[in-house]
């Protein structure tokens, strides 16, 4: 949706962003010093731009991810994706899956989709901030820069409560909050119409 505004309109807005403080993996509820997670990508390097194939600009699949092993205890693992400079209050989601089984340590290509049976590996995919199923492939207003795509991987521990079927944001950050174990941070890039720069961007880190 947002590539239809006009690149006039993407550069006036371009100081309003959501911001990497609005992040899940920042929120202060889910508490700090926990441990850190690897979390990669073959597509993409970290603070490197996003392949047009898992944007709108593309085939709009999801890109394949590749994490570590848990630390002992890790019940399940969660994954959200949300966009820190989307001009809107709060970061974009565009991503949601629960319930990933510990042992996984990867998501392939294309796994996030809407499906009642969850991701081809594993985990329950729930809404992003289009009240969606699936992955929301980024796509930024033209002219209104560089866009910080961050997945977040959160281990968690025993006891977490069900979040019910396909959630949201809101019911996996009351899930989460005091069974957090480990997290790991992955950020892509991605704008429209101007240079786009690969490499690091601002830091953020988990704990």
């Amino acid at each position: 949706m947002l590539e239809h505004l006009p690149a006039w309109l993407g550069k006036a807005l371009g100081t309003v962003r959501a911001g990497a403080d609005g992040l899940m993996i920042a929120r202060p509820d889910l508490g700090r010093g926990f441990d850190t997670l690897s979390l990669t990508s073959p597509a993409f390097a970290d603070g490197g731009r996003l392949p047009p194939r898992f944007t709108a600009d593309g085939e709009g699949v999801s890109p394949p991810l590749v994490w570590g092993d848990p630390p002992a205890g890790t019940a399940q693992l969660a994954l959200i994706v949300e966009d820190a400079d989307a001009p809107t209050p709060q970061p974009l989601v565009h991503a949601i899956v629960w319930a990933l089984p510990p042992g996984a340590g990867h998501l392939e290509e294309g796994a996030i989709v809407a499906d009642a049976a969850g991701t081809t590996d594993g985990g329950d995919v729930g809404r992003n901030s289009y009240l969606r199923e699936g992955w929301l492939p980024p796509d930024p207003p033209s002219g209104h820069g560089e866009h910080r795509y961050v997945f977040q991987l959160f281990a968690l521990g025993d006891d977490v409560a069900d979040p019910g079927d396909t959630p949201g944001r809101g019911a996996i950050l009351d899930a989460m909050v005091g069974h957090v174990l480990a997290a790991g941070v992955l950020v892509g890039t991605y704008s429209r119409q101007e240079e786009a720069p690969v490499g690091p961007v601002g830091a953020v880190a988990p704990g």
